[in-house]
């Protein structure tokens, strides 16, 4: 059975070289490529890959909202998220997206084509070099503490927001977007930095940089 396959990262080199590895692999058809979050989860709702192997750090919309919205819209879809990232926060995030599959952008040419066939076939599959004994040490950890990551006090609509903001995009261009009046951006805005304790446009870029939601300019 072919295996349809999704690539979604903001780097043309990086989606090429990814689709010529997995274009080698029997079985295996890479249906599309797109370059943000927002193109992702709308390719996945129409073309239904079986697999979407997916980037954290996009434009638009993230790599770990747009595995959310793919989870909820299509839960069959299988997402492998890309990262640069090893911490375990950036890997429980992933995970309490929705997300089959963890890959280091280092070594994600050596173990993608085992992470597809694996997570194709409904298991978990993380990268070799995360223990899986530490990230289930650190999900113990945070049941029994009760401490959510600070992301998780935010509306889907406000990471959404928060994300745009920190790349720079003004309340009327997020609002244009969105689809929202630059009035109801404006309202999201306040809202969401008053949850995170933030208070100027440099602590919202250094929270969404250290919290894998855009990359550093």
């Amino acid at each position: 059975m072919t295996i349809r396959i999704l690539l979604a990262d903001d780097h043309t080199i990086v989606r090429d070289g990814l689709r010529a590895l997995l274009e080698t692999q029997p079985g295996f058809q890479v249906v599309a490529g797109v370059s943000n979050g927002r193109e992702a989860v709308q390719a996945a709702c129409q073309l239904k890959p079986d697999v979407v192997v997916m980037d954290i750090a996009m434009p638009e919309l993230n790599g770990l909202e747009a595995a959310g919205q793919i989870q909820r819209a299509c839960p069959h879809i299988k997402i492998i998220i890309l990262s640069i990232h090893a911490t375990s926060e950036h890997i429980y995030q992933a995970l309490r997206a929705g997300a089959m599959g963890y890959l280091l952008k280092e070594s994600a040419g050596n173990e993608l084509v085992e992470a597809v066939r694996t997570v194709a076939a409904g298991k978990r599959y993380l990268a070799q070099r995360i223990s899986d004994t530490v990230l289930e040490e650190y999900l113990r950890q945070r049941a029994e503490a009760h401490q959510p990551s600070p992301l998780e006090s935010l509306s889907a609509r406000e990471r959404e927001v928060l994300q745009l903001v920190a790349e720079g995009l003004s309340s009327a261009q997020i609002a244009e977007r969105l689809s929202l009046s630059p009035r109801t951006v404006e309202t999201y805005r306040a809202r969401l930095m008053n949850k995170l304790n933030l208070h100027d446009l440099p602590a919202v870029i250094r929270f969404a940089i250290e919290h894998g939601l855009t990359a550093p300019k």
